[in-house]
């Protein structure tokens, strides 16, 4: 299980966990994708991933058939196109709060008059050794676009984020959304309300429900919700927790 088909797993419902990748090294990237994760998302948001260092990260990915999805600091076509062709087998779009953003970053994400430029010599289409028709429908059946929902606005103008042609998953900000409610953490009852809203109008689109949580318990405590697809901490917190734990451990 690979690239090919984790848009239909992820669509599909089944139970899938993946994690941010904060550090631009391909070294990590071969050493998770033994891990049992599913897929890792390359935060170019919040971390330093220039284009060439997310060119090497992609490039080990594919070899490895261990899907990488990249968030993109901002979603313009010039951003989607540059992730999608070097490699990545989507995109995750931060602060979607309108019906109009939604639409603009699953244009910008496909093939088709006024979206994505077509080239047939990137890495994602084979560096020129394959046909056209081949191309387009490995779009059609391979690229994931997630929508984060991350502003009351966008819990507000849910049904049509999710109801957008081309959008595949919406995917609630827990930090980002606590914090436009005007909220200091992540365990709000106005956070809840918002995730079960969010989880109403991804099951009645059918798309993928998505968030991020620390780790396994919060997980559990958020399944009511509808979640099929969970990003768990990073590999920051997970080093910081292991080095912790021993370092706790020996000292006594």
């Amino acid at each position: 299980m690979g690239f090919a088909d984790l848009k239909g797993r992820m669509i599909g419902g089944e139970r899938l966990v993946g994690t941010f990748l904060k550090t631009p090294s391909v070294d990590l990237i071969e050493i998770l994708s033994g891990s049992g994760l599913d897929f890792i998302i390359l935060d170019a948001e919040h971390a330093p991933f220039d284009r060439m260092r997310l060119d090497a990260c992609l490039a080990v990915g594919r070899a490895l058939d261990f899907p990488l999805l990249v968030r993109v600091p901002a979603g313009t076509p010039e951003q989607l196109l540059t992730v999608l062709d070097a490699g990545a087998v989507g995109v995750v779009v931060p602060h979607v709060d309108s019906a109009e953003k939604a639409k603009a970053i699953a244009r910008g994400a496909r093939f088709g008059r006024g979206g994505r430029g077509y080239a047939g010599s990137t890495r994602w289409a084979g560096f020129a050794t394959r046909a056209m028709p081949d191309i387009l429908a490995q779009s059609r059946e391979e690229t994931i676009v997630i929508a984060q929902i991350e502003e009351p606005e966008g819990v507000e103008a849910i049904d049509a984020i999710a109801g957008c042609d081309g959008i595949d998953g919406v995917f609630v900000g827990p930090a980002d959304l606590s914090v436009a409610m005007g909220q200091t953490d992540i365990n709000s009852p106005e956070l809840g309300e918002a995730m079960a809203r969010v989880g109403e109008a991804a099951r009645a689109h059918g798309v993928a429900y998505i968030t991020w949580v620390p780790g396994v318990e919060k997980a559990k405590e958020w399944d009511q919700y509808g979640f099929t697809t969970y990003v768990a901490g990073s590999e920051h917190a997970w080093m910081l927790q292991g080095a912790r734990a021993v370092a706790t451990g020996i000292k006594g």
